[in-house]
């Protein structure tokens, strides 16, 4: 049950890449290893959860209150030889307070784990033991234990900066070359879903192979530190119902995998249905929640999707729709796609969305539900945009990660709600 963070001076470096590599090299050696990621992220988790054949938790110090995290990494370190968690961004950036700024380094400091620094050191030499020795001495309480080189041109590159990296006293713990076969695809929110691939095996094989060539695996497991926090049972949002029938598929497959891990915890059941597949949620549900995705890559085939659209608009009579993201396009009246084509949504709320005009909205948000006044966290992370805003009451009042207010946002009518709103954790969480 130890833990070690890997992360990086900026998002691109390669961490998630690292860290698969890694993840498959200890399965491959029977370790029984974890993965996590800090701060907000759907599609690295699925690789995670594909490399080591566990679920993938996020750890967000943001959004997350103290219980909900110590009780996320306690869960996991109970049935884990060692836990990886891979920082979002660079190893410092976040918003507000350290300690509560959905920083990796915020983990670090909190359980004591030490930090493995991954660097893209294309176009340097040893100005990346500079950029190493900043992070070792920035923040008190953060310990930076080794690096691994990452992207370099050649043998000679990599002679080049260990004697540097040796002369600050940071040990290097592997060394990758420039390899493009090495690369995920990605689309505009991210990396193709883990979901889509047919050769994932081959790849986390390569990876593997490619870490025990390059990677100090044995030197990287034994600086791994304890994870002293026990196991709790902290539930980051009360469950919408005792039965859930949730949407799973291509299209919609952004909920973080914390929130169904306690709504099962709390008691309730939870059903899958695809709308892809033309299916309708369970007649015993009593909610239903449709999550974010790639609703706009897959317009046509939901336009037609009849029986998944009858299915949904009988359930809203009687009981509650809620959707986010790509679920709150969903229920809209239309959406226009990237091609400028317009496709017949649920018609349950009133708005129009559009991934034809794209604009990024990207950040953590702060929710109060006008209805209830409950205070949530969460993120958005879109390029679409409402396009028509219809006549429905607003679903939340947003302000950002610090706290400037964004107005108004979503939709309601009657048991139907929905927003571009990711959600993470409640306020009240314990």
């Amino acid at each position: 049950m130890k833990g070690l963070i890997l992360a990086a001076p900026r998002s691109g470096s390669g961490k998630t890449t690292v860290t698969l590599a890694l993840a498959a090299a200890y399965r491959r050696r029977g370790v029984a290893v974890a993965v996590m990621k800090s701060g907000p992220d759907y599609i690295d988790p699925a690789f995670h959860a594909a490399a080591t054949g566990r679920p993938a938790f996020n750890l967000d110090s943001w959004a997350m209150p103290p219980a909900v995290l110590d009780g996320l990494i306690g869960s996991v370190a109970e049935t884990a030889d060692l836990v990886l968690i891979e920082a979002s961004m660079g190893l410092f950036d976040g918003v507000g307070a350290p300690g509560q700024a959905g920083r990796a380094a915020d983990l670090a400091a909190r359980w004591g784990l030490p930090v493995v620094l991954v660097m893209d050191v294309s176009g340097q030499s040893q100005t990346a033991a500079a950029t190493a020795r900043g992070f070792m001495e920035f923040e008190p309480g953060v310990t930076i234990a080794g690096t691994i080189l990452n992207r370099l041109g050649s043998p000679k590159h990599e002679a080049g900066i260990r004697p540097a990296m040796a002369a600050i006293g940071l040990p290097v713990l592997g060394a990758l070359l420039r390899d493009p076969s090495v690369s995920l695809p990605e689309r505009h929110l991210g990396l193709v879903q883990a979901g889509e691939f047919s050769d994932l095996a081959a790849r986390f094989d390569h990876l593997a192979d490619l870490a025990e060539a390059r990677l100090e695996l044995t030197a990287i497991q034994a600086m791994a530190a304890p994870i002293t926090v026990a196991a709790a049972k902290a539930t980051a949002v009360p469950p919408p119902g005792q039965r859930v029938a949730v949407a799973r598929d291509d299209a919609f497959s952004f909920l973080y995998p914390h929130l169904l891990e306690g709504w099962r915890r709390a008691g309730a059941e939870i059903s899958y249905f695809s709308p892809l597949a033309d299916e309708a949620p369970a007649e015993d549900a009593d909610a239903c929640w449709l999550p974010g995705g790639y609703p706009e890559l897959h317009g046509p085939a939901l336009a037609a999707a009849e029986g998944f659209r009858r299915g949904v608009r009988h359930f809203a009579e009687t009981r509650a729709v809620h959707g986010e993201c790509g679920g709150y396009m969903m229920l809209g009246r239309a959406l226009t796609d990237a091609a400028g084509h317009s496709h017949e949504m649920l018609n349950l709320l009133d708005h129009e969305t559009s991934f034809a005009r794209r604009k990024l909205h990207l950040g953590y948000r702060r929710a109060r539900l006008i209805e209830t006044d409950a205070i949530l966290r969460g993120h958005e992370f879109h390029y679409a945009t409402v396009s028509h805003a219809g006549t429905d009451a607003p679903f939340a009042h947003l302000a950002d990660g610090v706290g400037a207010d964004l107005g108004p946002a979503g939709s309601r009518r009657g048991r139907v709600s929905g927003s571009f709103f990711h959600l993470i954790a409640q306020e009240d969480a314990a």
